[in-house]
């Protein structure tokens, strides 16, 4: 069986840390030289498709990230990890005292 030719093959999905670095790589290059505007404009699209990539990436691994917690009975359960929510009592503890 022939093998696909790079032509033909699906391009790889980028990994996050790899679409940062080219990110970091376009805004430097963007930066330093004295680019046509056509060459910017093809530059910042990237960049675009790029920052759009990056922020679903980010918006995924945040709706992923969970903490287990114990309610007032002892039993985990998971709650979202926010920086709000993570010093405050679940809601089912609220209005509970213990004295």
């Amino acid at each position: 069986m022939a093998k696909a030719s790079p032509e033909t093959s699906q391009p790889e999905t980028p990994t996050f840390e790899a679409a940062m670095d080219r990110l970091d790589g376009l805004v430097a290059t963007m930066e330093a030289d004295k680019l046509p505007l056509d060459e910017l404009l093809v530059r910042y699209e990237e960049g675009i498709k790029l920052v759009k990539f990056c922020s679903e990436k980010l918006t995924a691994a945040e709706q992923r990230i969970e903490v287990v917690t114990r309610d007032a009975e002892g039993h985990a359960r998971l709650a979202p990890l926010t920086p709000d929510e993570a010093d405050e009592p679940p809601p089912e503890e609220t209005g509970v005292s213990l004295f």
